[in-house]
């Protein structure tokens, strides 16, 4: 890109907001995004900043300057630091009343500027000491201090652990200045909403930040001036949020309740003051509000969720704090009850852990009342139609009560709860809605009542199966889910297997309650598969006629899977036949579809028929015995020609060929060696498809079929030549500009093959030419930050590396030792160097054990060597930030070469790296 004129910058920022034809905006987009890669980009927005024509080319600017800040700060010389930060301080206080969200964007600059300028010491006490005594200035002041300690822990600013604890001292020891000078501007500005705002907005940032001192806190008036306006009725709505949120922040900030003790009963006690205002908010039908009380009251009860759980009743074990939340419960509205699940959940999971009955009985009355006000805001509207919707938000929030409910049921007894639940259906005779909610809350814990000899259970499942057709819709569409959950209360009772099986075709042939009853007949196939074998000609006929009922595709899915799990159990010789018809509507269907002409130049899809071909392959498993032929072998020749040719067909489409290969791995794994046959032509379509269509399914097929044959002796060159056919085009597909990022399922799949080859033949694979590129391919996809691609990276890295280290007996040990010993001669420095690399520069946190597994293979195949190979990857670090913050001191580098050298288990690595990778970070 040649330096472009400001006039030119500005039009094209003209065109960005206002050209009337799209592809002048896109063009606009492109350029504008180009400039902002390049070196022009610092001086461009730098003089459209200081020409001030209008919003759109300021705020284009300023979030030029921000994102340079962020990503290329190292691009400009030390020397030019000073200048910049002036630079910028001038434009916030000249464009302070254009736009806010052009003085958000500066002040987001400023930050990242001073959080990276290690030569700006003491920023916030230099800014305060600038600005806070010109009441003009105050906005774009408080704007700076509030996005300063936000930026602090920021992605996208690489500081490193060793300036963010400096940065992190140096804001705690002026946050009192801080809060000094919010107090002064409350008082200034009296009540002035708009600078309530802003204050309530910073100090929650610095709350956020965990640096502010809670003794001068809890004494501090701006605490006061918070819970005041938080318990006047008058507040304006921006306001309510930003006070709430201010002390959610504060509640947060004190988790670790002992070490803030002043600070924490202070909060404790203002909080357990809003429940008048939050009456208030209720009589007034202010949602906002009420939302906010509740958000209020939740961080308070998450705060001090250990102390209550310890000292329930004493202190600020005060179990006020719980009534709040069954106050909120009680709300007509269920999403103000949703804000609170997570606590309860945590509560739960607190109670379970202690497993103490005296403690227990002290809960229990509470998670019994929330039951109650859970079960009631379950229920439909009462003129509700139809169904009950599971994927609008009332949907979704009745399965977030149902997976709340299973979390906390042991608090009161599931089969006490169970059997109230249900007495209430028994005894009164509530409407349908009501009903309908009762029978959802039991279908949630059923599975957790004990089913043996269990009277309730029984005569529950004789109730539900006796409802008329008359009763409404949703009553029914539960109470088919209720019988599903029931299952193994009916493998206990086989006598209720017939009528349970009545009431579910019924189901099954209403158009909305067909889905629900397939997954009800799938949960009792996949329970009673014994008792269900007699019942295989009635599974096998709603199989054949399974698209004259109005199923979902993944209904239609969990039925022939429920079928295929019976079709298992059935006695060796019957299951060839009955396989062969179960299949034969699929294979007739997609011999069909390949029989037609294309419209259109396209075929037609047949992702349905492979899909269901595949879950009765996947699910298809009889116990075989040694010897014995598979039954399954017989009807996967025959239907291998129409795979073969649906693959064909459809070889461009990378969707269909997917399922292809799906439906194709299964078969393999059903029959297992049993497929040997399919072997020679299946692997010859893959390799000449993959020349032409690269579809990284391929690999993962290719995978299998080493998993199956790998130890083969007499399979293993023919699949060596598989891998080799498969990697020339592949490595062509990832060689290519970004290829590894582009193509990130291809790296995972070629990988798993690579690494199933290690696993099954490693000598195979060790000696063969492959090798090099394969292993030269891995170093180069260690940066990848992909999480499955990564993964199986490493893996292979460390199960090749792990072959020479494993003395498992067998007679190939020496001679893999001494093949990876070369590998290791070779690649080893360079592998370590990469790897060291990447941990710090590339790869989040959560991959970091793959990294130091792979560490540890390679020192535990050669320590004196690793140590040296770590010792030169380590000096390659970089030790200072662009901005001249010392990254990593030569004692930090030392101690962890020690740590890592010196451990005797892997996780020492681990831990090890976790630490100094923060250092990159």
């Amino acid at each position: 890109m040649e330096k472009p004129t400001v006039a030119l910058v500005y039009q094209a920022v003209q065109a960005l907001y206002h050209d009337p034809d799209p592809a002048g905006k896109e063009r606009a987009s492109v350029w504008l995004g180009e400039l902002q890669r390049s070196m022009y980009a610092w001086e461009m927005a730098d003089q459209l900043l200081q020409l001030k024509q209008d919003v759109e080319s300021c705020y284009f600017a300023a979030q030029t300057m921000k994102m340079k800040i962020q990503t290329s700060f190292f691009e400009l010389p030390p020397e030019t630091h000073i200048a910049l930060r002036d630079s910028l301080l001038s434009h916030i206080q000249s464009l302070k009343d254009l736009s806010p969200i052009i003085v958000t964007q500066l002040a987001l600059a400023i930050a990242d500027l001073a959080l990276q300028m290690a030569s700006w010491k003491g920023c916030v006490h230099t800014l305060i000491e600038k600005y806070s005594n010109d009441v003009s200035s105050m906005t774009f002041l408080i704007e700076i201090l509030t996005v300063l300690p936000e930026e602090v822990h920021s992605r996208s600013l690489r500081i490193g652990a060793n300036r963010r604890t400096e940065i992190i001292e140096d804001l705690a020891y002026y946050s009192s200045t801080v809060v000094t000078l919010l107090m002064t501007c409350v008082e200034k500005s009296g009540s002035n909403e708009k600078m309530l705002i802003k204050v309530f907005r910073c100090l929650g940032s610095w709350f956020n930040l965990g640096v502010l001192d809670s003794n001068f806190m809890a004494n501090n008036q701006l605490l006061m001036v918070l819970f005041q306006v938080l318990q006047r009725d008058e507040t304006s709505t921006n306001l309510h949020e930003a006070a709430s949120d201010c002390v959610c922040s504060a509640l947060y900030a004190i988790e670790n309740v002992d070490t803030h003790m002043p600070l924490a009963l202070q909060l404790f006690q203002g909080v357990l003051t809003l429940e008048t205002a939050y009456h208030m908010a209720v009589a007034r039908e202010d949602l906002d509000k009420v939302l906010n009380y509740c958000r209020i009251f939740t961080e308070l009860c998450e705060t001090f969720l250990e102390t209550t759980v310890k000292s329930p009743g004493q202190g600020m074990g005060d179990l006020r704090t719980l009534e709040l939340l069954l106050i909120c419960a009680g709300h007509p509205q269920y999403e103000v009850v949703e804000i609170s699940f997570n606590f309860w959940y945590r509560l739960g999971e607190n109670l379970y852990k202690t497993n103490d009955p005296a403690l227990h009985g002290i809960f229990r009355p509470y998670i019994q009342r929330l039951l109650h006000g859970l079960a009631r805001h379950c229920q439909l509207d009462s003129d509700h139609e139809g169904i009950p919707e599971d994927t609008d938000d009332f949907g979704e929030f009745r399965m977030r009560v149902s997976d709340l409910v299973k979390d906390v049921i042991f608090l009161v007894g599931s089969m006490e709860c169970f059997s109230q639940l249900y007495s209430t259906l028994k005894e009164g005779n509530p409407p349908w809605e009501v009903t309908e909610a009762v029978l959802f809350i039991m279908a949630a814990i059923a599975k957790s009542v004990d089913p043996e000899n269990n009277p309730t259970l029984t005569e529950v499942l004789e109730q539900v199966v006796l409802l008329p057709e008359t009763v409404h819709i949703a009553v029914r569409f539960t109470s088919i889910e209720l019988v599903g959950e029931m299952s193994e209360v009916v493998d206990r009772n086989p006598r209720f297997l017939d009528p349970v099986l009545n009431y579910l075709m019924k189901g099954l042939r209403e158009k909305t309650l067909a889905s629900v009853a397939a997954k009800a007949i799938h949960n009792i196939c996949s329970v009673c598969r014994d008792h269900m074998a007699q019942h295989f000609q009635g599974l096998l006929d709603i199989a054949r006629a399974l698209d004259s009922f109005a199923l979902t595709t993944e209904a239609a899915v969990g039925l022939l899977k429920g079928t295929a799990l019976v079709l298992a159990r059935l006695p060796l010789e019957k299951i060839a036949e009955c396989l062969s018809d179960l299949c034969a509507v699929q294979v007739m269907a997609l011999k069909k579809l390949l029989s037609q002409d294309p419209s259109n130049g396209k075929a037609a899809d047949p992702t349905v028929w492979l899909d269901r071909l595949a879950v009765i392959f996947r699910h298809t498993n009889p116990i075989v015995e040694n010897g014995q032929t598979h039954p399954c072998q017989k009807v996967i020749q025959e239907i291998w020609p129409v795979l073969s040719q649906t693959l064909n067909t459809h070889q461009a489409d990378n969707r269909i060929v997917e399922r292809c290969c799906r439906c194709l791995r299964f078969a393999v794994r059903c029959v297992g060696k049993g497929s040997a046959s399919l072997l020679q032509p299946l692997v010859t379509q893959m390799v000449s498809v993959y020349q032409v269509y690269p579809h990284s399914c391929f690999l993962y097929l290719g995978s299998i079929l080493v998993d199956e044959y790998g130890m083969e002796e007499g399979c293993r060159q023919g699949l060596l030549d598989m891998l080799q056919a498969l990697c020339m085009p592949t490595f062509q597909l990832l060689e290519q500009p970004n290829g590894l990022r582009n193509h990130p399922d291809t790296v995972d799949d070629l990988f798993r093959l690579a690494t199933r080859f290690v696993q099954r033949s490693p000598v195979t694979l060790l000696s063969s030419g492959i090798i090099v590129h394969i292993i030269q391919c891995a170093i180069a996809a260690t940066t990848l930050d992909h999480r499955d691609a990564n993964c199986s990276v490493m893996k292979f890295v460390r199960d090749l590396i792990h072959t020479g280290v494993s003395n498992d007996h067998e007679d190939d040990f020496e001679l893999r030792k001494q093949l990876i010993g070369q590998a290791m001669g070779q690649h080893g420095q360079q592998l370590v160097t990469q790897l060291m690399h990447t941990c710090c520069f590339c790869l989040p946190p959560y991959t970091l054990p793959d990294v130091a597994e792979v560490l540890w293979e390679i020192m535990v195949f050669d320590r004196p060597t690793f140590c040296r190979w770590l010792e030169n990857a380590l000096k390659g670090l970089p030790k200072e930030t662009s901005g001249g913050a010392l990254t990593v001191t030569h004692k930090q580098l030392t101690d962890f070469h020690k740590q890592v050298t010196s451990a005797e288990e892997c996780k020492q690595v681990c831990w090890a790296i976790r630490e100094f990778t923060r250092l990159f970070r």
